[in-house]
């Protein structure tokens, strides 16, 4: 008998950035928290851009338009820090 690994891209379906945790809603159920420290130009973003996301790909990836940061879902749940601010 054959057996077939099916592979899935992680993939968000919300975001909600709080003072403390950016905290993203997969489209699997699975709710992932990270500090948002983590990231410097989320951290001392304004609540307005901080808000001001969009998905990428088909939430692969999240894009804030106003601080142009980019972060991947697959790079969140392997706890990947920012490397610049």
């Amino acid at each position: 008998m054959r057996s077939s690994v099916v592979e899935m891209t992680p993939r968000a379906q919300s975001v909600e950035v709080t003072q403390d945790e950016l905290v993203v809603l997969l489209v699997d159920g699975r709710r992932l928290s990270v500090p948002v420290v983590w990231f410097p130009r989320l951290c001392h973003a304004s609540e307005d851009a901080r808000n001001n996301w969009e998905l990428l790909g088909d939430g692969e990836g999240i894009h804030w338009l106003d601080i142009d940061e980019d972060l991947s879902i697959e790079g969140l749940l392997l706890g990947r820090r920012s490397r610049s601010d």
